[in-house]
Formats: structure tokens, sequence, C-alpha cells
């Protein structure tokens, strides 16, 4: 039974790293979309 925690706890691990990660590409990319309207709207 424990080999089922430590499996599941890794698993919930695993996932909240990705989470964090997908997070902060988005920062970056929101970053990027608004540097490009800024460069658009100088235009």
């Amino acid at each position: 039974m424990n080999y089922l925690f430590l499996a599941t706890s890794v698993v919930w691990v695993l996932i909240a790293g990705y989470v964090v990660i997908l997070g902060k590409r988005q920062k970056k990319l929101q970053k990027e979309i608004f540097q490009l309207e800024e460069w658009n709207s100088e235009q």
C-alpha cells in the first residue's frame, strides 16, 4: 500500500510541476504579445 501512495504522490508532483511550467510560459507569451501590440500601435 505504501507503493501506491508513493506512486500517486509522484504523479501529483509531476502534474503540479507541469502546471507551473505552463504558467511561466503563458506569462512569457503574454509579455511578448503585449510588446507586439505596442510595436504595432506605434506604426
